[in-house]
């Protein structure tokens, strides 16, 4: 695997339709979706590791249908600013669980910080290999002697890819990877890669809306990775885990209520995204929605945890080097959610992308 660091300016058209998918990403102010401080005596705060974006639809469709209210537990939705780190907040105790993924949390696990995984939001890992529908690339094998774009070295992007070269005989060796920055519309329609490593839910539904339908290759045959949960802090479980539980049942609540009715999730989250109410925002967004959906599993897996998975990406990761400390999994699980984890956690998001047209 050779890096190489391309400098890319980020088309309109990807600004435009670019979303986090939870995974880092930014905005310019560190207040919470109302406009309030960080909460404060009984009220739980929820941090939400982007801007106002459509992808937390669960957490807003939760808030605004009286869901949390209903389980007995005040919330404040707090999005991120620009500048913090996913699990800044948390660790400061100024939040008490964070919507991240699993594969980040372990990470950060392993690097000192006192988190637990409460609920699997993503059954299904939303990352893959994103190519051009009329690509000769038919599988990771077919990455040999290409190049392929990825944001940087951090996130599921990164992880994914990781997995995706891992599963392939030599490696990905003669793999060609460039650090492209979140570019990866405009770098894969201008063809200064070969793929990209993107989001089912957003690369590729982005791409497809900007007139370049493509193709999903799945990162391996079993992606040994657990994409996005709930996760809260020690200290929230240890002084009040019936709230932490309360809130994990209202935002399965909200999911429930997207994937039934994808329609109505958008109508609400308009109220929390800025300038949604524009036709073609609102499309776009129905269309990530529409994507989004199946990667909640069905309804006997919604938000289960898969220990099993669980380990098998900390034995991952540890041999690829991206944890920095040793974490026993079992220690860092307390699945809330009721459900009872299924196949399709460890499946590829080739399907997710296919239904939403990728």
């Amino acid at each position: 695997m050779t890096i190489r660091l391309r400098s890319l300016l980020v088309a309109p058209v990807a600004a435009a339709l670019l979303l986090a998918a939870c995974s880092g990403g930014g905005g310019d102010d560190d207040s919470s979706s109302d406009g309030t401080s960080p909460a404060s005596g009984d009220a739980l705060t929820i941090g939400l590791t982007y801007v106002p974006d459509v992808q937390f639809a669960p957490l807003y469709v939760a808030e605004a249908n009286g869901y949390f209210e209903e389980e007995g537990v005040e919330v404040v939705l707090r999005h991120h600013g620009a500048s913090e780190g996913l699990f800044t907040a948390a660790e400061a105790g100024e939040e008490d669980v964070v919507v991240a993924g699993g594969d980040e949390m372990l990470q950060a696990v392993a690097a000192g910080s006192e988190l637990t995984a409460v609920a699997t939001l993503y059954q299904t890992y939303p990352v893959a290999i994103l190519v051009p529908e009329d690509s000769d690339v038919e599988s990771v094998e077919d990455l040999s002697g290409r190049s392929v774009g990825v944001p940087g070295e951090f996130g599921e992007t990164w992880f994914g890819l990781r997995a995706a070269l891992a599963s392939m005989p030599d490696g990905g060796a003669d793999v060609s990877v460039e650090t492209i920055g979140f570019t990866q519309v405009s770098a894969l329609r201008a063809g200064h890669v070969d793929a990209v490593v993107g989001f089912v839910n957003n690369d590729a539904v982005a791409l497809g809306r900007a007139g370049t339908p493509t193709r999903a290759i799945p990162l391996a045959d079993d992606v040994p990775l657990v994409g996005v949960g709930l996760i809260a802090t020690d200290t929230a479980l240890e002084e009040d885990e019936d709230a932490v539980a309360a809130i994990v049942r209202a935002v399965l609540r909200g999911a429930a209520d997207v994937a039934a009715d994808p329609e109505a999730a958008v109508d609400i989250a308009a109220e929390y995204v800025p300038d949604l109410t524009a036709e073609e925002a609102r499309d776009s967004a129905l269309a990530v929605i529409e994507a989004t959906a199946p990667l909640y599993g069905d309804a006997d897996t919604l938000g289960a945890i898969d220990p099993a998975l669980w380990e098998r990406m900390g034995e991952f990761m540890t041999s690829a080097g991206l944890l920095e400390g040793e974490v026993v999994t079992d220690d860092v699980l307390r699945d809330l959610s009721g459900a009872d984890a299924g196949e399709s956690s460890s499946e590829s998001a080739t399907e997710s992308a296919t239904d939403a047209g990728a």
